[in-house]
């Protein structure tokens, strides 16, 4: 992890991501604070992963079903006798 100040980040901008890109995190402070992260990027592993994951959600969700001819309401009120 390479720390910068933001005037500094500012004049290497195109060096810094560049750096960021082949896997370095930078952080980039003004007086002292972290300000911000340049990170690398998400690998496509990672991404297809959760795209698969937010597709498993979503298909568990359609197929989810309360039963053949039962109601929220009546399951609710079943629960609070």
């Amino acid at each position: 992890m390479t720390t910068v100040g933001i005037f500094e980040a500012k004049n290497r901008l195109s060096e810094l991501i560049d750096r960021a890109a082949r896997g370095e995190v930078i952080v980039i402070t003004r007086r002292g604070e972290q300000v911000a992260r340049l990170l690398p990027p998400e690998t496509p592993d990672a991404a297809r992963s959760a795209q698969t994951l937010a597709e498993r959600i979503r298909l568990s969700r359609t197929r989810a079903t309360l039963g053949e001819g039962v109601s929220l309401r009546e399951l609710i009120n079943e629960g609070r006798r």
